[in-house]
């Protein structure tokens, strides 16, 4: 049984993302290397005070009310997301419905990723935007049918009974494909990896391409937040909560928390990075069908308990 800490914690929980975030971005850099093959470790400090001085970039007829809503939208819908997510078994909140929250919050960064895009009034970052909303429709799909899958195995879509239901065997066991599933389109999701082509290099920087300064910090900071609270909720969903031995379930939380991040940072530098068409056709053609099947699997052995 998963239960709600008092309405305060609400205040707490983007500081305790924020660090997350932080620790992987930081570990993320570590792991990189810059040029001549040295550690790039603290870049990511460094990064956000140089954005946080430079000059401001502005476009001409912007508009700078879209581009503010869709640059503050981006933490704003993954710190929401994260308030279903259990610490152990405790959440800011164990909503009824917290999975339909959870991917209802996740869709919010389609907006916010097309309204950073189009604010500019800049072709480049104009085209980010659009890229974003043709990926998040395409891997959208099998991330929700995954996401479904695993309470359709709990019978309930409160995250909470979804991690009491795996108590014995995890998600992840009798549910591979939904799994492997979700952690791709959180992926696509986050635009990370080989699907950050709505921030490719190959538009200037896409839908980031004329942010600056706080704008940007807001924006690639939301990105990176974004991306954490789907590994940690890849933890209730698919590998068992805060179940383990030894360990309190706060601690084997953040274990796995933590392995899902390596495992998505280790994606980003060895996964190729593919033209959209394909990767789109992918979703359609291959995911989405193998997502509906497991989830026709997950209800036959429901139906027959």
């Amino acid at each position: 049984m998963t239960d709600a800490t008092s309405p305060w914690s609400v205040l707490v929980l983007p500081g305790v993302l924020v660090l997350a975030a932080v620790c992987a971005a930081t570990a993320d850099a570590a792991l990189g290397t810059g040029p001549g093959g040295t550690r790039r470790a603290g870049l990511p400090g460094r990064e956000v005070l140089r954005l946080l001085v430079q000059q401001r970039r502005t476009t001409n007829a912007s508009d700078h009310l879209l581009l503010r809503v869709g640059v503050t939208l981006l933490p704003v819908a993954a710190v929401l997301a994260g308030v279903v997510v259990p610490l152990g078994f405790t959440a800011v909140s164990d909503l009824p419905d917290g999975i339909v929250w959870f991917n209802a919050m996740e869709a919010l960064a389609w907006a916010a990723v097309w309204l950073a895009g189009w604010g500019p009034n800049s072709a480049l970052s104009m085209i980010g935007g659009y890229r974003f909303l043709a990926q998040g429709l395409a891997y959208e799909i099998p991330h929700m049918l995954a996401i479904t899958t695993a309470a359709l195995g709990a019978e309930s879509l409160r995250v909470g009974a979804v991690v009491d239901a795996q108590g014995g065997l995890w998600f992840a066991v009798w549910m591979p494909v939904a799994f492997v599933i979700y952690l791709a389109s959180a992926l696509a999701m986050a635009f990370w990896g080989p699907f950050d082509q709505p921030v490719g290099s190959d538009a200037a920087g896409g839908a980031a391409a004329e942010l600056s300064g706080v704008e940007r910090v807001l924006f690639l900071g939301g990105r990176r937040l974004l991306l954490t609270v789907a590994a940690a909720a890849a933890v209730p969903l698919f590998l068992g909560g805060g179940h383990g031995p030894w360990l309190p379930g706060w601690a084997w939380t953040l274990v796995k928390t933590a392995a899902v991040l390596a495992v998505l940072m280790w994606a980003r530098r060895r996964l190729p990075v593919l033209r959209m068409d394909r990767y789109m056709e992918v979703a359609w053609v291959v995911l989405t069908p193998l997502a509906v099947l497991q989830a026709l699997v997950v209800a036959l052995v429901v139906l027959g308990r």
